[in-house]
């Protein structure tokens, strides 16, 4: 019995210190062909924000800048004008010249046998300088007219003066004028006398002018006179009755 019983040999140490054996991998753990996840290293996680370039501010053209400023020097000597104005406003106080017809005298009104009216009026006006401070000028290049019905019967122009503060100075203007195809303008002139007893007539002035302030003599501007004339007849060589008159005044700058 003994000798049947065999002790086989153990090919480790019993006594030796047990190394515990450590599996692949963790159990609860999936395959992985990486790796242990937890043996890789990741670099710590950065937020990137999209880069905003600012737009480079824009330039000016020339021509803007040059519009710019010429805008602003108009509007800088229009202001400088008006303050101006408004000075010798407050200090000269200017008013208006007056005009009035005084008399009209006819020296011819004739119609030719090829039906022209040949016309020749004699007019005086009395122009008056109101004012106290303010001298006028009446320069060469004026005009004036006389009308009918929208046709002119005679023109001419006034005489080149100079008038002084708050005077009042009398001009005899003589007119003349040549009107072709006139025989129906001459019936109505006598259908009007007749029906009406008034002839009513236009007489208009435009007249160039210098003004002067002081001893300053400024640029030219033109008066515009329009009167507008009732009279009893358009007879010639007799003075005709001056019924209604009445003129207005105006500046062409």
């Amino acid at each position: 019995m003994a000798d049947q019983q065999r002790i086989h040999p153990v090919t480790h140490d019993v006594e030796a210190p047990q190394t515990p054996t450590v599996p692949l991998m963790p159990r609860n753990s999936s395959k992985s062909d990486q790796g242990d996840p937890a043996a890789q290293q990741y670099p710590p996680f950065q937020r990137t924000f999209p880069v905003k370039h600012s737009k480079p501010p824009k330039k000016r053209s020339c021509c803007c800048k040059c519009l710019c400023w010429t805008l602003s020097l108009l509007l800088i000597l229009i202001v400088v004008i008006g303050i101006i104005i408004g000075i010798l406003y407050l200090v000269f106080r200017p008013k208006l010249p007056d005009f009035s017809i005084d008399r009209l005298q006819i020296t011819q009104f004739n119609l030719s046998s090829d039906s022209s009216l040949s016309a020749a009026f004699d007019v005086t006006i009395t122009a008056t300088n109101p004012n106290e401070k303010i001298g006028i000028y009446y320069e060469g290049g004026s005009h004036i007219g006389v009308w009918y019905s929208g046709t002119k019967l005679c023109e001419g122009s006034l005489p080149k003066f100079y008038q002084g503060h708050e005077n009042t100075t009398v001009l005899n203007v003589p007119l003349t004028g040549h009107t072709q195809d006139a025989a129906g303008l001459l019936t109505s002139l006598q259908q009007q006398q007749q029906a009406t007893g008034i002839i009513p007539l236009n007489l208009r002035v435009k007249q160039p002018v210098r003004i002067k302030l002081g001893k300053l003599k400024l640029f030219e501007i033109k008066f515009l006179v329009k009167c507008k004339l009732d009279v009893d007849s358009l007879s010639t060589n007799n003075d005709i009755s001056i019924r209604n008159s009445s003129c207005k005044f105006s500046l062409n700058l």
